[in-house]
């Protein structure tokens, strides 16, 4: 059961399948865009607080306006499609589930932009 009218995400959801991002509503779609899956693939934890408005949907913009893109981009919404949100979070071994959130797939890992190498 979604936590918020779908009417008040539309324009949340719009901000990233305009670049291009793939939304994935269920477990099942997750699991078939993510599993086997060659290159390097961006997963974005979309949200409707303020954090999500303010600094990663306008990141996820910005990062994908450069020439170095992901092979692959796909979202879940968190708070409206719970399962499919789980799933892709699944992926994301090591790190605990926050939201909203980035997750760079590549070859089974997840990584993070600012760790050290």
């Amino acid at each position: 059961m979604p936590m918020y009218p779908e009417i008040m995400v539309i324009p949340m959801r719009e901000e990233l399948t305009r670049l291009g991002i793939e939304e994935l509503l269920t477990p099942e779609a997750v699991d078939q865009a993510l599993k086997n899956r060659p290159g390097t693939t961006l997963v974005v934890v979309n949200s409707i607080c303020g954090c999500a408005a303010g600094r990663m949907r306008p990141a996820v913009r910005m990062a994908l306006e450069n020439s170095a893109r992901p092979d692959q981009a796909y979202s879940v919404f968190a708070g409206q499609e719970k399962e499919a949100t789980d799933r892709a979070r699944s992926y994301f071994t090591g790190y605990p589930p926050s939201s909203p959130s980035i997750g760079i797939l590549q070859r089974w890992s997840v990584g993070v932009s600012d760790a050290p190498q």
